[in-house]
């Protein structure tokens, strides 16, 4: 109660959590979710505190965001109620048929936070240490796994619910089933999320990723999301050889993307 207290107090995170909730580096979100999974805080409880801090025009708009986020939460408990097969299968039957890759060497490595692309494997590995991941490194690792790996998204689902402490059958399905684009108003199958350009759009002067990947901690921002890109001098200055130190980016993303595009269409 304490921590919801200074969340949506009007000059507190919330009143910038509309600014800030994508940038994994900032402790721009409320980290409340272990404590409503939990039954710690009641959903009701948070919704009050955030509509009395929005009667504040100084967080007004943050906790406008954030209210529609336990909506989303609230919403995903009525979908695993009505549509109980989600918990096994797709919401869309037709993409029961996607086939799948589900190379197992491939998923070790995303599990591992050795995937090559930084970002993802910042993610990972804060999932790991921390048994805790920020929502945007969710729905990248998530898009990164069924769209550019070809894997399963109930192999991701079922990680998630081992690793997580807020492990949350209903949200974590939900959000399992929107990247991978089978859902209830699920992202596109279409719409594939770029690693690269994703951590530069969230993390641009690379602080998260250098955070958890140790490796890269010496390693220029022009670099920090494509650190294949670095010339050998570049390497050898900063101490990091790629393919050594830190692995080769394991899937080429235009390649994956396009081979998923077949996979989709092939079911559509």
């Amino acid at each position: 109660m304490q921590r919801l207290a200074v969340f949506t107090r009007p000059d507190g995170p919330i009143a910038g959590y509309h600014r800030q909730r994508d940038l994994p580096a900032l402790s721009g979100t409320s980290q409340l979710s272990p404590y409503l999974h939990l039954g710690c805080v009641a959903p009701a409880a948070a919704l009050r505190a955030a509509q009395q801090a929005a009667t504040n025009p100084l967080a007004d708009a943050g906790a406008a965001i954030w209210i529609s986020e336990l909506a989303w939460r609230d919403f995903y408990y009525q979908i695993m109620y009505h549509f109980p097969h989600v918990l096994r299968r797709a919401f869309r039957p037709q993409y029961d048929a996607l086939a799948w890759e589900n190379n197992e060497d491939l998923f070790a490595a995303w599990c591992a936070g050795r995937t090559g692309y930084p970002i993802v494997d910042a993610a990972m590995r804060q999932l790991r240490n921390e048994a805790w991941m920020h929502n945007r490194c969710r729905m990248i690792v998530a898009s990164f796994l069924c769209k550019n790996l070809l894997i399963d998204w109930r192999w991701g689902e079922h990680y998630f619910m081992q690793q997580l402490v807020d492990g949350d059958r209903a949200a974590n399905n939900g959000g399992w089933q929107w990247a991978a684009g089978t859902g209830t108003d699920a992202q596109p199958y279409f719409r594939i999320f770029n690693p690269t350009s994703q951590g530069e759009k969230f993390d641009p002067q690379g602080d998260y990723v250098r955070r958890y990947v140790p490796e890269l901690r010496s390693v220029a921002s022009r670099y920090i999301h494509q650190p294949w890109a670095m010339p050998p001098t570049e390497q050898q200055r900063v101490g990091v050889w790629i393919g050594k130190e830190y692995p080769l980016p394991i899937v080429d993303h235009g390649e994956r993307r396009r081979a998923a595009l077949e996979l989709y269409r092939a079911v559509r």
